[in-house]
């Protein structure tokens, strides 16, 4: 592999540094190289190129906002005996403590982001002699992402929908769900389900969304600082409900008050946000059932009743 990213980071130093690291999915490993240190990570599934292409798509949406860091990716190259590496900027990090409230309000102005470059469009055109040449970003209308990303290991269908109840249930409960029956074929789930999606409209009822870029998988293992402050990496980027994003954040520990604190300074909890937290709680639920097993059945069927009271 180091005479692979030799020749295509066109870099004559490749020195190995640190431990080598990663998560559940991917290999992580950081080198020195001719322009500055990179972290490379591995992946010899058959999909991983889609993955980091994913992956990728997402960092570089993300670092266009300027609003949050990530670390800048580089090169997705494909791996000769099958799978692919995925190199980019390397940041040394550690866990987010002191910038928690800081990444609070920078994610809430993430959210906001889109509606906001929808408002000055909006402006631009009711404004006379504004033409063509004054043309900006226009923000995005639709719920979705322009690829395939992935959480986890598994690719997410990020088709365009106007609806975001419509995309929602069909792209990532469904989804999740589908997995679900083929794998196990558990009808206590599907009973549940069954019930469960004619509810999920009234849901949203009377509250606007407005689509917003999300990290996609914002949990404490995809947040951390550096000396310059918060750092957000491993994104499964696409535009949605600003609350899907804070589902997963609350519920595994490693986010201090304070972020939710900032956050909700920015964007005020709407009316019913507790019950759809159960519910972009339970996507995350199946998600980790179709990765890690069937210790995460009980609490996603125990989410289901919870929505169905």
């Amino acid at each position: 592999m180091e005479q692979l990213l030799r020749a295509q980071l066109h870099t004559t130093t490749l020195r190995a540094f640190g431990s080598s690291g990663g998560g559940c999915i991917s290999e992580g490993y950081a080198y020195y190289t001719d322009s500055g240190p990179v972290f490379v990570k591995v992946n010899r599934r058959t999909q991983a190129r889609q993955m980091f292409e994913g992956e990728m798509a997402s960092l570089e949406a993300l670092r266009n906002t300027g609003l949050v860091r990530v670390p800048k990716p580089m090169k997705v190259i494909d791996l000769p005996g099958g799978g692919a590496v995925f190199v980019m900027e390397h940041l040394k990090m550690k866990s987010l403590s002191s910038q928690a409230s800081k990444l609070g309000e920078q994610m809430a102005d993430l959210h906001l982001y889109n509606q906001k470059l929808r408002e000055k469009s909006k402006t631009r055109q009711n404004t006379v002699g504004c033409g063509a040449e004054d043309a900006e970003p226009q923000g995005v209308t639709k719920f979705g992402f322009h690829t395939v990303t992935c959480c986890g290991f598994i690719p997410q269908v990020n088709e365009w929908q106007d609806d975001w109840p419509t995309f929602f249930t069909r792209h990532r409960l469904q989804a999740q769900l589908d997995l679900i029956e083929k794998d196990y074929a558990d009808r206590e789930t599907q009973e549940l389900w069954s019930g469960l999606q004619v509810k999920i409209p009234d849901l949203f009822v009377g509250i606007e969304i407005v689509p917003a870029l999300l990290h996609g998988d914002l949990w404490s293992g995809n947040v951390a600082e550096d000396d310059q402050g918060p750092v957000i990496y491993d994104p499964a980027s696409f535009y949605g409900h600003s609350e899907f994003e804070l589902a997963i954040a609350s519920m595994f520990g490693g986010f201090p008050r304070s972020f939710f604190t900032a956050y909700h300074r920015k964007i005020p909890k709407a009316p019913g946000f507790d019950k759809r937290l159960l519910l972009y709680q339970l996507f995350n639920y199946l998600n980790h059932w179709n990765h890690f097993g069937r210790e995460y059945r009980s609490p996603s069927l125990g989410v289901m009743r919870k929505l169905l009271m």
